[in-house]
């Protein structure tokens, strides 16, 4: 069985929300989001973490660490000014030379089921490649620079994290340079010229990035425990 890593990227501004705390460490039910999905990898025995924050998200994160994971040692790295740059500074500190998947999670898909990941570990394995997705539940238009038109939407898949890599694959992928198409991290893996392997996700896997979204997963949660 091959070493578990979970690179945490959690270096994200948060713009969109509209609060001057970034979104990874806004409360949702009683601690902050990171802290959720912190909480689901290490459930996973033998689950190697690695966090990636910001400079400034750093000071968020001390009296979090002290107060949800006191015993628990998590490496920090520092995040770049992309989420490809952020990644690779994560995979820049690992040395290994067992074998290795390496899960790629957003910090704010604190939701993520566990099953979900657990099967990108295995595929992986397998594979080299597990990326999760879901069928798209909106009709989908492509936008061009004079007209748009409908796309067929089971054709369409929205991608989601994790991404789930044989080590090997990943750290060798990221040695591209970058680009702009670079918006995750199985575009990255593809451009190497390897093949993406998609596999379920969740709808409950959603992303915050919006209010909308914080209000959401309070919901979700709090119908969970009941």
């Amino acid at each position: 069985m091959s070493q578990k890593i979970a690179v945490i990227v959690a270096s994200g501004t948060g713009s969109r929300m509209g609060s001057e705390i970034p979104k990874q460490f806004l409360p949702l039910n009683g601690k902050p989001v990171l802290v959720h999905t912190l909480e689901k990898f290490l459930s996973i025995h033998d689950c190697h973490i690695i966090l990636v924050l910001s400079e400034a998200g750093k000071a968020y994160w001390q009296p979090i660490s002290e107060q949800f994971f006191p015993d628990t040692y998590i490496p920090v790295i520092t995040g770049g000014d992309t989420r490809y740059q952020s990644v690779k500074n994560a995979l820049n500190s690992l040395d290994t030379d067992v074998p290795t998947i390496v899960a790629i999670h957003d910090a704010v898909r604190p939701l993520v089921p566990l099953n979900v990941i657990l099967n990108a570990y295995v595929v992986a394995e397998q594979f080299g490649s597990a990326v999760t997705c879901v069928d798209s539940k909106d009709s989908v238009r492509l936008i061009t620079e004079d007209r748009n038109q409908a796309l067929e939407r089971k054709k369409v898949k929205l991608i989601q994290t994790p991404q789930t890599f044989q080590w090997d694959i990943l750290k060798k992928a990221y040695e591209l340079p970058y680009i702009d198409s670079f918006t995750d991290d199985a575009s990255v893996v593809e451009a190497a010229g390897y093949t993406i392997h998609l596999v379920e996700g969740s709808y409950a896997n959603l992303k915050i990035t919006t209010p909308e979204d914080l209000f959401l997963a309070e919901h979700l949660l709090h119908e969970s425990a009941h």
